[in-house]
């Protein structure tokens, strides 16, 4: 911890968001070695995180029974997902009892702090208006890691026994597509950085100096001698243990191209000056892409659902009887009108 005193001052919190496996544990390790406070207790380091997690348990315990109540999955490819998260970022007595905790966290933890949870990117709105609440400036580090690494990576880690290796990865990149754009637009307009993990690993000086200095963060600003050579040991690059092309991936077209202009417009944001509204309008419409691919495939394993409901595995219901059936209103609106007219002509309709 750097000498000056830290313990007052204006209240910020910085929320690291992203997908999981994409460096997320590694910018707010060091957020939080350079005297930025993550709240305790901690979860606890294992083998597919050796150098900790950063994540506040509290945090995730409260984002698992979230999303359980919404029946949303960590890693959920389903645009219809946002909306149902969405509908409790609305709860006062959520509000009030995330309040509750987080001004406790100012008060044992200092004025600056860094929160982090894969699954906080479905509730950013909750979080937000409860930041706010208690008068702390909210600002978003994204960290960027090529899908095709991240996939490498949860596929290593976290698939499970007997998998079959090309359907998880189509699942695992439908849901990094949905994630990311998802959560870009979700923290447009406010204080955000874009990180690349390779150039946090390569020089984390760089990246994390930016941010010190956009989100006025005093911990990092001041940081002492020691704090940064802390830093230096904590940083590990050969922790990036997992690099895969889109050659090892095995994706049907359509998702891959939009995966891979995903990444592209993504990865300008890191730049200096790249956020852009060039850049935000091409990103909705590829957001607006994504919903229509997958309202088609929803479209297409229809007779797979009714299937599946026929042996009991899920509760019976009316299948509907048109891929527009199966789109909620809120997504289709989602879809910019140039994206829906070209999503109409590349699928052969012409309303």
């Amino acid at each position: 911890m750097a000498t000056d005193d830290l313990s007052s001052g204006p209240r910020r919190i910085v929320f690291v968001v992203g997908s999981g496996r994409s460096g997320t544990s590694t910018v707010a390790g060091a957020l939080q070695t350079l005297g930025l406070h993550v709240p305790q207790p901690e979860v606890a380091a294992d083998e597919t995180n050796p150098k900790g997690f950063g994540e506040p348990q509290w945090v995730v315990d409260l984002h698992q029974e979230l999303l359980s109540r919404c029946n949303v999955q960590v890693s959920d490819a389903r645009p219809q997902a946002w909306f149902e998260t969405g509908k409790l970022s609305t709860s006062e007595p959520l509000r009030n009892r995330l309040q509750g905790w987080l001004e406790a966290q100012f008060v044992e933890g200092g004025p600056e702090l860094v929160v982090k949870d894969p699954r906080m990117a479905w509730f950013l709105g909750l979080w937000r208006s409860v930041a706010v609440r208690c008068d702390a400036t909210p600002a978003y580090v994204t960290m960027l890691r090529p899908v095709t690494e991240v996939v490498g990576s949860k596929e290593k880690y976290y698939a499970a026994p007997g998998s079959a290796r090309g359907a998880t990865e189509v699942a695992r990149t439908a849901a990094w597509v949905n994630m990311m754009l998802h959560t870009e637009r979700s923290t447009r307009g406010s204080a955000r950085r874009f990180v690349r993990y390779q150039d946090l690993l390569t020089d984390w000086t760089v990246p994390l100096s930016a941010i010190g200095q956009q989100f006025d963060l005093r911990a990092v600003k001041i940081a002492a001698a020691n704090d940064i050579r802390r830093v230096h040991q904590f940083v590990d690059p050969t922790l990036r243990r997992v690099q895969l092309t889109w050659d090892d991936l095995e994706l049907p077209p359509r998702l891959r191209e939009i995966a891979q202009e995903s990444w592209q417009q993504l990865d300008r944001l890191a730049d200096e000056g790249g956020d852009t509204a060039d850049v935000h309008a091409r990103l909705d419409e590829l957001r607006g892409a994504y919903a229509g691919l997958y309202a088609e495939a929803e479209a297409l394993t229809q007779s797979t659902a009714i299937a599946a409901r026929r042996e009991g595995r899920t509760q019976p219901g009316p299948a509907p009887s048109r891929a527009v059936d199966r789109v909620p209103h809120g997504v289709r609106a989602m879809v910019p009108a140039g994206a829906r007219r070209r999503l109409r002509k590349a699928f052969g309709k012409e309303r």
